[in-house]
């Protein structure tokens, strides 16, 4: 798969590296942005624990 998108990219090494750099950072940007959070407060309820003392 690596392979197949590297040839589908266009121009240079250089440009194709920038590209895949920016996917990267849009793509962990997507994750903690919208999708952890939403995870989060799927979970929220199993975090909430108080210990008495």
């Amino acid at each position: 798969m690596y392979a197949a998108l590297w040839r589908i990219l266009p121009g240079p090494v250089w440009v194709r590296i920038l590209i895949l750099v920016v996917l990267a950072a849009i793509v962990l940007a997507v994750l903690a942005f919208w999708v952890f959070p939403w995870i989060d407060d799927l979970t929220a309820p199993v975090q909430d624990v108080t210990v008495d003392q």
